[in-house]
């Protein structure tokens, strides 16, 4: 199971991100770096593990504002081996063909930003994208139909519990137990909850595909040594 740290992106700063109550998330402050700084940050993150991964969401791209493509391209010079998933909130097949030709990252479709079914499939079509299935405290979020059928998705799919980030309160085991359920040998990548080693192991064993790991990480509950116990 991969191990994928996440920041999140917001005017200029990483931010905390907590229960994906986005108007109250403040840059964060954590031991890993000296600023909320994305590089800084990054680093921090970075120097965790021997991760391939980074998960980048960009909240002002997602609001409709400027993003932050000119941040994450510094962090792809800077790291040229690093894998960068962005969500930068793209729906369109235009804008996730600009992401794909000519990058930064990888574009992640979150279903918020998803109008309906239509959109949903016309973002998907060209399957260069992986899907992020949001949760928020009211439900699934966006098109209700592409929630329900697995035969929409492509063959890398997030489950973003956001009522759970920075929450502390654990994966939602029964949320990714219903969607492994149904995804058919698609990897399945868990976003929201995790607290510490032993939820790793649990998630491991459901046959998750991946994490994305931010909380606990700041805060030490996943060690460098948890980290390189597992990843071994």
């Amino acid at each position: 199971m991969e191990l994928i740290p996440v920041i999140d992106l917001m005017g200029g700063a990483v931010v905390h991100a907590r229960r994906g109550a986005r108007a109250a998330y403040r840059p964060i402050e954590t031991p890993l770096s000296a600023s909320a700084a994305p590089q800084d940050v990054a680093e921090g993150l970075l120097a965790l593990g021997t991760f391939r991964t980074l998960y980048i969401a960009d909240l002002d791209a997602i609001a409709g504002a400027a993003g932050h493509d000119a941040v994450l391209e510094a962090l792809a010079a800077r790291h040229p081996g690093l894998a960068l998933w962005v969500d930068a909130g793209e729906a369109s097949p235009a804008a996730l063909s600009r992401r794909v030709a000519g990058g930064p990252g990888r574009p992640v479709i979150g279903s918020e930003s998803l109008a309906d079914l239509a959109e949903a499939e016309a973002a998907l079509a060209s399957g260069a994208g992986l899907l992020s299935l949001d949760y928020g405290p009211e439900g699934p979020r966006g098109p209700g139909e592409l929630h329900a059928r697995a035969d929409l998705w492509p063959e890398a799919v997030i489950v973003m519990t956001l009522a759970r980030v920075g929450a502390g309160q654990g994966p939602d085991m029964e949320r990714l137990s219903d969607i492994l359920a149904r995804a058919q040998g698609r990897r399945v990548y868990a976003a929201g909850g995790v607290r510490d080693v032993g939820d790793l192991h649990h998630l491991a064993e459901l046959g998750i595909a991946g994490v994305l790991l931010a909380s606990a990480l700041h805060d030490g509950r996943l060690s460098r040594e948890d980290i390189a116990a597992f990843m071994a």
